[in-house]
């Protein structure tokens, strides 16, 4: 047979190949007969072919990564990210910032009736002096708002010669007596000290420590009542040990008094539960016995409504008897605390507010039932639940462009976009010249703005994480009350 006889012979007359279309049911490809391979699933007659059921998560998966990572620009993404609370607005219906950014200081300009006032030792002098140097540095170097320190001894003479070199305002230094700082008469001292023990033995922060209950107590209810302090209207409660990191250009008394503001906070946290296990039972039953209506201000501190827990406990005594709703022992008249407070340590507020009767009694209703030494109640939570209950949403101011930190608990905003001035350099004349230059050139170089920025010439310690941002603030809770964000 010739070659071209061979060839013919072996190749196929086309009537024999199969129609393309049919051609993989006659021959099908190994891969694909993997996936068309059935499955039948567990307890059901119906088969599924195998590649269906890779399909389906994957194309679940891919239109989960596709909605994450959209572009943020697009305004129909549903996962959006939130930017953090830094660079968000806050709704300004009951309260708003006094000035964002720096304006030129009114060095001549009106003054209210204030004071700063100082609590410490005579040891604290070092945590003194950076209190000082910082206020003075960011705001009183052009406000001069003189300053009244207490103690429940007598400072001494190096601690006052120390202060008045870093002030730019008059001084005043007085003695805490005996009727505002210690046990009052009809307290059992010796009741008290076992009560105190007790809370040192179990390990409650400051619990153990009856000067810190003392300086709590003259917080929650003798401070506004001291002598030096009578003539005063304001004032701007300085701890021992605290850093400021914007400059303060505007007068925050002045501003208070113009917004017919009452009280001023900067930093809003969650106090630790253990030292306050009964103080919202007796604000909220002054509230109750007293028929007063929540000004919108008191939902700030309470637990957000759960949903209804429909679940039965089992009752020991048998069955027939009544089944029972579980009871939250916290709960006060459907209320529960969550705990949040304004952090006292810094406030600016009117002196009548708590030279005001109603809150006298409110005072006198927690001294009575002696929780200032049977437990650890912190004039902080003290002062913020007669807000809530004596105050209205327009009355209490946040002071968001002011950056603050006391411990390790900071807040410092972004600064204000086109609202940045230069500044006049401030060196501090106990200081070697050199270094204070050095000191001052540090702050001369500010953070950059960013969007929704208020503050004015801030410079942020890095290594702290600002408190709005954390789980243990209470910058939602403000937020929800006040209208929530608007941006």
């Amino acid at each position: 047979m010739g070659l071209f006889e061979q060839i013919s012979y072996r190749i196929p007359s086309s009537t024999s190949l199969p129609p393309f279309q049919d051609f993989s049911k006659t021959h099908p490809s190994p891969r694909l007969a993997f996936f068309k391979r059935r499955v039948r699933l567990k307890g059901s007659p119906v088969s599924v072919p195998f590649g269906v059921i890779l399909i389906l998560p994957l194309t679940f998966i891919t239109l989960i990564l596709i909605l994450i990572f959209r572009q943020p620009s697009s305004s129909g993404s549903i996962f959006q990210p939130t930017p953090p609370p830094m660079l968000r607005k806050m709704n300004d219906q009951y309260d708003s910032v006094f000035h964002a950014g720096c304006l030129e200081p009114e060095v001549d300009g009106e003054r209210a009736n204030a004071a700063f006032v100082v609590l410490a030792r005579n040891k604290e002098l070092e945590g003194v002096v950076q209190s000082l140097k910082s206020i003075e540095r960011h705001f009183n170097r052009w406000f001069h708002y003189p300053y009244v320190f207490l103690n429940d001894v007598e400072f001494n003479s190096t601690f006052k010669e120390t202060v008045l070199k870093y002030v730019s305002s008059p001084v005043e230094f007085g003695t805490v007596n005996s009727t505002m700082w210690g046990y009052p008469d009809w307290v059992n001292k010796e009741e008290a000290e076992e009560a105190i023990a007790r809370q040192g033995d179990a390990a409650i922060m400051y619990g153990g420590m009856a000067s810190y209950h003392h300086m709590c107590h003259f917080y929650s209810g003798y401070f506004y009542k001291h002598e030096l302090l009578q003539k005063y209207k304001w004032y701007w409660r300085l701890e021992p040990e605290v850093n400021f990191f914007c400059d303060i250009t505007y007068d925050p008394f002045i501003h208070m008094e113009r917004a017919n503001k009452t009280y001023g906070w900067v930093i809003a946290v969650k106090e630790l539960r253990e030292t306050v296990p009964n103080l919202f039972r007796y604000a909220s039953a002054f509230k109750r016995t007293r028929k007063i209506e929540s000004k919108g201000l008191w939902e700030m501190f309470l637990e957000k409504p759960k949903e209804k827990d429909e679940r039965r406990v089992i009752p020991k005594d048998g069955p027939g008897t009544q089944p029972r709703l579980k009871v939250d022992p916290e709960n006060m008249e459907n209320e529960s605390y969550n705990m949040c407070h304004f952090w006292s340590n810094f406030e600016i507020a009117r002196f009548d507010f708590f030279r005001s009767r109603e809150y006298e009694d409110f005072f006198q209703m927690l001294e009575q039932s002696g929780g200032f030494w049977q437990e650890r109640w912190g004039d902080a939570p003290v002062h913020s639940l007669a807000a809530g209950v004596l105050l209205g949403k327009r009355d209490v101011h946040y002071f968001r462009d002011i950056g603050y930190r006391h411990t390790t608990i900071q807040h410092c905003p972004n600064n204000a976009p086109d609202k940045q001035l230069e500044r006049t350099p401030w060196y501090d004349k106990n200081m070697d010249p050199k270094k204070a230059k050095e000191e001052d050139d540090y702050w001369a170089n500010w953070d950059r703005v960013q969007e929704n920025g208020v503050g004015c010439r801030c410079r942020c310690d890095q290594d702290y994480e600002d408190v709005e941002g954390t789980g243990g603030s209470c910058l939602p809770q403000w937020v929800d009350v006040m209208g929530g964000w608007a941006s």
